[in-house]
């Protein structure tokens, strides 16, 4: 476990729950530290690591097949060979 510094601990306990951004000197990068409670609290209302709903798992399939080209009007051949598609229009 990484330990803080006194001086990043008294930062993060006098901005009282708020976060705290400490910048690294050498590389200028900037950082958030607030305290483990307030960051479950916000990752509980925007993470939600339960199983897909239908309609995530449905775009996220669409949005895989528009990647790999199946959007690509050549690829309406593959609709011909479909044999769902016969027995729909044998059914109208």
């Amino acid at each position: 476990m990484i330990t803080i510094s006194e001086e990043l601990r008294q930062a993060v306990k006098d901005s009282k729950g708020n976060l705290v951004r400490p910048v690294d000197p050498e590389t200028n990068a900037e950082y958030v530290v607030l305290p483990a409670e307030t960051f479950d609290q916000i990752q509980e209302k925007l993470y939600d690591d339960g199983p897909l709903t239908p309609e995530e798992r449905r775009s996220l399939l669409v949005q895989a097949g528009l990647r790999a080209g199946w959007d690509d009007p050549e690829m309406d051949v593959y609709n011909e060979l479909d044999p769902r598609r016969e027995n729909e229009s044998s059914t109208r």
